[in-house]
């Protein structure tokens, strides 16, 4: 569970950021893709929410749009959202404050958006600051699929979204090559399961 839904404590770590966004009336979930664009995935992914007249916010990397611009102006076409995910995917922790930022604005040049959410969820306390001052809105998750973990199987990653997902929930997939093999089977079923539910899915 520390992995698949964030406890409280980690939460506090960041709290500006926003993490899940329940609805008092009805039941809403916001379904949202990390690390793409790429050809192998993202039209896949883009067919699959036509076909479940799905909306959902795609946190691209901004290489990956420089390289695939086409994909991009698709997401942006078929009428979804789309947020900053860094130009290189880097992780906070690992580069100071300027350098992250610096990194987050080339992606900007790319992707129109104000919404960001950091690779891995990692970042210093200081560089949500530095963010938020430049104006960005931190988007974390309240569900995270695990699909780009191979380790475990595509009926587990299925299995995360139903045990954890709750009203206000802020999932997470990822439109990539090492999430293909999970994504793919679960993605559908979720989906499915969610709608059977009876969720609404909405942007970010």
């Amino acid at each position: 569970m520390l992995i698949e839904q964030p406890p409280l404590l980690y939460r506090l770590l960041y709290p500006r950021a926003t993490w899940r966004i329940p609805n008092e009336r009805e039941k809403t979930i916001y379904l949202t893709f990390d690390d793409g664009p790429v050809p192998e995935i993202t039209p896949w992914v883009l067919d699959v929410l036509d076909e479940y007249n799905v909306k959902a916010t795609f946190f691209c990397v901004g290489d990956n749009v420089r390289k695939y611009p086409e994909i991009y102006e698709e997401i942006l076409h078929r009428g979804h959202r789309v947020g900053n995910h860094t130009f290189n995917h880097i992780q906070g922790w690992r580069h100071r404050t300027q350098k992250f930022v610096e990194n987050a604005q080339k992606a900007s040049e790319y992707i129109q958006s104000n919404l960001f959410r950091p690779p891995h969820g990692h970042m210093q306390f200081k560089q949500t600051t530095a963010l938020i001052r430049a104006g960005y809105q931190v988007i974390m998750w309240d569900v995270v699929t695990r699909d780009y973990n191979q380790k475990i199987s595509p009926e587990r990653v299925f299995e995360i979204v139903k045990k954890y997902t709750r009203n206000g929930s802020i999932i997470i997939f990822h439109d990539s090559l090492k999430a293909e093999k999970n994504m793919k089977y679960a993605l559908p079923k979720a989906i499915e399961w969610l709608l059977k539910e009876g969720y609404k899915f909405e942007l970010l």
